[in-house]
């Protein structure tokens, strides 16, 4: 990792999550719970691809993941419910974290990632919204609140739609913003 600051912002977008897990263990929020678990998983996978795959993000990917990773947690705190455009914007910031990850794998094998990069990020988006409502009705037919919730066919709609979005981000900046993945092949 670079300078000191960035080091502290890393720690920052952490600490973040770990006070939404605190504050949905309190409120008995099993849904910012689990959910804030896994956001804080995903503040490493950066550090993970580094290790793995020998490339090197720049300090603005590592914020981004991590920016992500934060909204999506505060998220399951209320703002999913209470602001419109919420969902929305984590939609669409995952769906560029999903399709970045498609693209660069792509590239660096030296295949079209476009195609590649709308397709995966459309089958798991339609995933996700499955496992959502799936996760949702057994929670309800078990009398336990769910930790994903189901609002309506509309939004499910809605969620494709963003998720494209995001795919199509990538497919029209990936070339530049994602070139330090895909051009420090090992």
């Amino acid at each position: 990792m670079g300078s000191s600051l960035e080091a502290a912002v890393e720690r920052g977008i952490r600490q973040t999550i770990v006070a939404v897990f605190l504050i949905g263990v309190d409120r008995r929020n099993p849904g910012a719970v689990v959910n804030s678990v896994v956001a804080f998983l995903g503040t490493y996978v950066p550090a993970f691809a580094e290790g793995e795959y020998g490339i090197e993000f720049r300090f603005w990917q590592r914020l981004y993941v991590g920016v992500a990773m934060v909204l999506h947690a505060v998220g399951m705190l209320g703002p999913y419910d209470t602001v419109r455009w919420w969902d929305h914007l984590t939609h669409t910031l995952s769906a560029t974290i999903v399709g970045g990850a498609v693209f660069t794998a792509a590239k660096r094998r030296g295949h079209d990632p476009r195609p590649l990069t709308v397709g995966v990020v459309t089958i798991t988006g339609l995933l996700w919204e499955l496992i959502e409502y799936l996760i949702h009705a057994i929670a309800n037919r078990l009398g336990l609140e769910p930790i994903l919730v189901f609002y309506s066919r509309r939004d499910t709609v809605l969620d494709v739609v963003f998720n494209l979005l995001g795919a199509l981000v990538v497919v029209l900046a990936g070339e530049r913003g994602l070139s330090n993945l895909v051009d420090n092949e090992t």
